[in-house]
């Protein structure tokens, strides 16, 4: 399945890029959940949370680039909390004349059509507030 979120930040695309990082991945983060380890935004690079009920999660970043006017870049889950089996992010910032766009594509799948169904609604709720919070994130 695949969930799809935009948001539209007041400030230019080399800022927004120059900001994904560290703080602002902690600033995103659900309550409760701890920030283990976080390498970057490049192709090879780690992120590793612990989540409050659900345990573990480390995602590999495997790709990464560059256009004149967007940056990308995709983690995919190695070690994910039950009940996914498969988790591709694709995060892609874009300019929009002085402004950025951020957009979160997320492909998941728990192996079963009928629980990638009951999950939807979970994994949803969980992301929708990063809208928000990329706009009050980018107006500092």
């Amino acid at each position: 399945m695949n969930i799809l979120l935009k948001s539209i930040v007041e400030q230019d695309l080399e800022s927004v890029y120059n900001r994904f990082d560290a703080d602002l991945f902690v600033y995103l983060l659900p309550l409760g959940a701890k920030l283990i380890q976080f390498g970057g935004s490049k192709k090879g690079d780690i992120v590793h949370l612990k989540l409050p009920v659900a345990g573990e999660w480390v995602s590999l970043i495997t790709e990464d680039g560059k256009t004149n006017d967007s940056y990308y870049f995709v983690d995919e889950g190695k070690k994910l909390p039950f009940p996914l089996k498969y988790w591709k992010h694709k995060h892609i910032l874009t300019k929009l004349e002085s402004r950025t766009i951020i957009e979160d594509n997320m492909t998941f799948s728990t192996g079963y059509s009928f629980l990638d169904l009951l999950f939807y609604p979970v994994l949803y709720l969980s992301f929708l507030p990063r809208t928000w919070q990329y706009k009050s994130y980018f107006k500092s």
